[in-house]
């Protein structure tokens, strides 16, 4: 081939070339774009600082990035230790769509049963209701394991509309690293989340302590105005408590008091706040609770104390009483200032101990007494 014909097929050939480079510029920039929002994805998990913001920004945060119709997390929380901690953080945040607690993987999807590579398929609502709850519209799922330690501590699992998103036809590595970030993001989140709660807790009882209350109290305070409801609190000291640590000694005294706060715990709802507010005196927050509720959990603490019997060093044991006084507050609009209705607050309650105390102890002093 020679001539005009020749030079016809160099161009040819060159467009080729240069629609081949197009694409394959194209191919790059796609790739920059789909690497640069992983990258700020992974970055959103890694820089969460809290259990909160952490499980936002998955549940959330990779719903929007990976355009996905339904993105649910869940935490293998078998002593629901993580969800003590995520509720001390915020009361509001366990019931944050997507976020699912489980005590065992096994039995919320066939697939969990053998569940050490991301599995992606067909969605069906008989294997995957419970991992996608109320979900019934989706067509296809990825679900990729979280895994420390060689243990499997939950599962991130993405949902779609569209049949084709996620088949057994398509490779789950590329999906793994993503699971592999957001195992050591929410391991690092619940160890952050244990060492701040060690300093908000009391090391002997366990309960929150007196340092906690303080910030916990003008939350609860603004909590009960926005949304119109009552707070109580309970004001609890042990009756005649001196004479343990002067007869058996200190470590007998915390021994008792330490069993004296388990019964308390127990008398309690999850959403009730116990603490050790110093001594041998607890205080325990009543969200949404009225002066009656307030009175009736302190008198069934009073009730549970009167009826154990407290064991000392050595296997003896004794018997205790606890008086208690109760407060409750409404909190208006027109509240501003929340610190000086909270300081109220404990003082009419504490106020209502000693009146408990001075009539023969082992009793509980309500609001209108």
């Amino acid at each position: 081939m020679t001539g005009p014909a020749l030079i016809d097929g160099e161009h040819a050939e060159a467009d080729r070339l240069r629609a081949r480079v197009d694409e394959l510029a194209e191919r790059v920039r796609q790739n920059e774009a789909l690497f640069r929002g992983a990258h700020e994805r992974n970055m959103r998990l890694l820089q969460a600082g809290s259990l909160t913001e952490l499980f936002e920004a998955v549940v959330v945060g990779l719903a929007a990035g990976h355009a996905v119709d339904a993105v649910t997390l869940l935490v293998r929380d078998l002593r629901h230790e993580v969800r003590q901690l995520l509720y001390a953080e915020d009361p509001r945040a366990e019931s944050l769509p997507g976020l699912l607690f489980v005590e065992s993987l096994e039995g919320m999807a066939p697939q969990y049963n053998s569940l050490w590579q991301p599995w992606l398929g067909a969605f069906s609502g008989a294997d995957h209701s419970l991992v996608f709850p109320g979900r019934a519209d989706l067509g296809s799922c990825a679900l990729l394991p979280l895994r420390r330690n060689g243990e499997l501590i939950g599962c991130l699992n993405f949902g779609c509309r569209d049949a084709q998103r996620f088949t057994r036809s398509h490779a789950g590595d590329f999906l793994q690293p993503l699971a592999d970030i957001a195992a050591v993001c929410l391991e690092n989140a619940v160890n952050r989340s244990r060492l701040v709660r060690s300093g908000i807790t009391d090391a002997l009882t366990g309960l929150y302590n007196r340092r906690y209350l303080q910030h916990r109290l003008v939350d609860e305070l603004a909590r009960a105005r926005r949304d119109g409801r009552p707070l109580a609190c309970v004001m609890l000291d042990v009756d005649h408590f001196k004479r343990i640590n002067d007869q058996w000694g200190h470590q007998a005294g915390d021994k008792v008091l330490a069993q004296i706060a388990h019964v308390i715990r127990e008398q309690c709802r999850d959403s009730d706040i116990a603490i050790r507010y110093g001594g041998e005196e607890f205080a325990v927050l009543l969200p949404g609770a009225g002066a009656g509720r307030g009175e009736l959990v302190a008198e069934r603490i009073r009730a549970a104390v009167e009826a154990n019997e407290f064991v000392l060093p050595g296997g003896r044991g004794v018997r205790l009483s606890v008086s208690a006084g109760v407060a409750c507050t409404l909190v208006t609009r027109a509240d501003e200032e929340l610190k000086p209705l909270g300081d109220r607050l404990i003082a009419e309650a504490d106020v209502r101990v000693y009146r408990a105390k001075s009539e023969g102890r082992n009793r509980v002093c309500g609001v209108a007494e």
